[in-house]
């Protein structure tokens, strides 16, 4: 008898050992590069480099989950490589203010602690997100602003740029054109001036249930007066808890005005709604009855994801525990979103 004890007590704890132990613990990353995305005015070339970049993206953000490492750095990994890119109204590719300066906003929380840091106005900054993470780590803070978010950029050792980094053709000819319709009193008529598009963001679940969510962003062409959007607010445009992750894109007055990105998650916990229903009730319903417009990016504590968004094109893409992106651009181009892409023939 005593011989076969070694024997049972393996069974035993094999019996009791959870199913598929072996496999990677579910992850998850989910990123938006901007509503507002017309096919007018967009070329086959930019289309091509948006995807490209929303793909590298992902896949820099999967590599950290891949890792074991926390949401947090699959968010901010995601982000910086949007924030270099010229053709997304962040970082590189921000948009000029009426003064002929780019202001940069950025915010990110982590949602198993519900611990956020933000930083709005800011011009020498190289990657926000990263100042954002900054302000949430290693400051008694959560947001910070012009000159005394860069001052501590500067004692933090975050990379700081001359503002000559931020300049670029296409949005300095935005910016042309909508001075010249000021002053002839037009209202402005490019989509991208008109309707304050271009932020990019981003969500994450890792291996150890916990989301995260960071949004960036360049604001809005000839915006005056010190203007902060809904980006770096959170709970406007970026929020994050133990069950849900928001990221918004869009009007910002409008998404200040119902705390669009909290008003999503609060909707999943109060209501029981799914990601798709409450994210389409804020950004389909609430918020066009109040005359604004964008999209935004939910993610669940289960790995639901929902995309809703009320433009022509909003940016997007998704990456799995498997490694595979998946990445759109237009309404009406088809995206299964994890369930449905599991269950495609």
């Amino acid at each position: 008898m005593n011989a076969l004890r070694p024997l049972c007590v393996a069974l035993l704890l094999f019996a009791a050992a959870p199913a598929f132990a072996a496999e990677d613990p579910a992850t998850m990353l989910v990123i938006h590069g901007g509503a507002g995305l017309e096919r007018n005015g967009t070329s086959d070339a930019d289309e091509a480099a948006m995807r490209a970049a929303i793909t590298l993206a992902l896949r820099k953000g999967h590599e950290q989950l891949a890792a074991g490492k926390p949401a947090l750095d699959a968010v901010t990994a995601a982000i910086t490589v949007l924030e270099d890119d010229p053709l997304f109204n962040a970082g590189k590719g921000a948009v000029f203010t009426h003064d002929g300066r780019n202001e940069l906003d950025a915010s990110l929380m982590d949602g198993a602690t519900r611990m956020a840091g933000a930083v709005a106005g800011v011009h020498h900054v190289k990657n926000p997100i990263l100042l954002a993470r900054e302000v949430m780590q290693h400051s008694p803070h959560v947001m910070m602003a012009g000159d005394g978010a860069e001052a501590f950029a500067k004692a933090r050792g975050v990379e700081l740029v001359d503002p000559s980094y931020f300049r670029t053709e296409r949005r300095w000819q935005q910016l042309q054109r909508a001075l010249k319709e000021d002053a002839a009193g037009q209202a402005h008529a490019e989509p991208e001036v008109a309707k304050h598009f271009g932020t990019v963001g981003a969500l994450a679940l890792d291996g150890q249930g916990h989301l995260a969510a960071g949004t960036s962003t360049g604001g809005m062409t000839d915006k005056r007066y010190g203007r902060i959007g809904d980006s770096p607010i959170i709970g406007a445009g970026t929020y994050a808890n133990a069950q849900c992750a928001v990221s918004g894109t869009g009007w910002g007055e409008f998404y200040i005005r119902v705390s669009a990105a909290h008003e999503i998650c609060a909707r999943m916990a109060y209501l029981k709604e799914t990601p798709a229903r409450a994210g389409a009730a804020v950004i389909n319903q609430e918020i066009p009855a109040m005359g604004g417009d964008g999209g935004a990016i939910v993610l669940a504590a289960n790995g639901q994801v929902a995309m809703p968004f009320n433009t022509e094109g909003m940016a997007r893409g998704w990456i799995g525990a498997d490694g595979v992106p998946h990445v759109a651009l237009y309404s009406d181009e088809s995206l299964p979103l994890p369930g449905e892409a599991a269950a495609a023939p």
